[in-house]
């Protein structure tokens, strides 16, 4: 596919796919829709009704080719996308990594496999579109928050090799992402660990007890799961620590690469946790992890 460039306003804007790589301070870049002719299953033709990636290209060189899906949380039925998109895009950036913020189908307009469905669709979006992004298809990532971080695990634990004779060469890809961070997250759907807000805008509220094991995370690790970092607090009040265990142990218990970071205090969804000093060592932590996989530069 030929691709032209033209300069307007400080972007940088590639026509084709609305592709745009963003200066330091610029405003967001356009969203790209991850179906532009219209999402299966969509009940509208609003905003919320068509899934979209917006993609942050690195202000510095990305010698690594690593790309993220970043996934905000919300519960299923909000996206924080400012404080737990955006802003980790632009941190991912700074440390020469693309980002490609998620905007997903929600609760109670929509349920599960919507959900799954946009994140998958996003991951063989990306690795579709790798060469023009400049990353590699085997070095995409997924980075999730909360609720958000519950559809990182699935997409991680849930995934395909790609349709070999789809029509759309999109889904010809893979949709397993190649590593995995969770921040804070919904790892299980049952009782007495679950984030009740979270299973009921993703699943309704009378759902098949067998829905909710397959979905709780933890249930579905095996040696096939991409490593994976997690970050939570263990005084949580609104999502249990113990998420974070039972995925931690299942991934050991798996023999997948994870490594854990919980600590004391902190309130959820902290987001890059710039005003709590105890926490804001966090992000840092992240990228020392994946400079150690080789997914980020050991300079930026």
């Amino acid at each position: 596919m030929r691709l032209t460039a033209t300069v307007v306003l400080g972007w940088i804007l590639i026509a084709g796919p609305c592709f745009a790589q963003q200066p330091k301070d610029a405003t967001i870049p356009p969203a790209t829709l991850l179906w532009p002719s219209g999402a299966p299953g969509a009940l509208g033709d609003t905003e919320a009704d068509k899934p979209a990636i917006t993609v942050f290209l690195p202000i510095v060189p990305n010698t690594t080719r690593t790309g993220v899906v970043v996934v905000p949380g919300g519960g299923y039925h909000d996206l924080a996308i400012d404080k737990e998109g955006y802003a980790f895009a632009r941190w991912l950036n700074q440390r020469g990594v693309a980002a490609f913020v998620l905007r997903y189908r929600l609760g109670p307009r929509y349920h599960h496999p919507i959900e799954l469905g946009d994140a998958q669709r996003a991951i063989r979006y990306v690795r579709a579109h790798a060469a023009e992004f400049g990353i590699e298809k085997e070095r995409l990532g997924m980075w999730g928050f909360s609720a958000g971080g519950h559809l990182t695990a699935t997409a991680g634990t849930q995934f395909d090799a790609g349709t070999p004779e789809a029509a759309d060469p999109i889904e010809r890809e893979s949709s397993r992402p190649e590593f995995l961070v969770l921040a804070y997250p919904v790892i299980t759907l049952m009782d007495p660990s679950a984030h009740t807000g979270s299973r009921k805008y993703l699943l309704g509220d009378n759902p098949d007890p067998a829905l909710v094991k397959s979905l709780s995370a933890e249930t579905r690790v095996t040696a096939d799961t991409p490593p994976t970092f997690l970050f939570a607090t263990t005084d949580d009040p609104v999502v249990p620590v113990a998420n974070s265990v039972m995925f931690y142990e299942a991934l050991v218990k798996a023999g997948v690469p994870a490594e854990m970071h919980l600590f004391q205090h902190g309130a959820h969804g902290a987001g890059l946790a710039t005003a709590n000093p105890a926490l804001s060592i966090w992000p840092d932590l992240v990228i020392k992890w994946m400079r150690e996989r080789g997914y980020a530069a050991a300079t930026p």
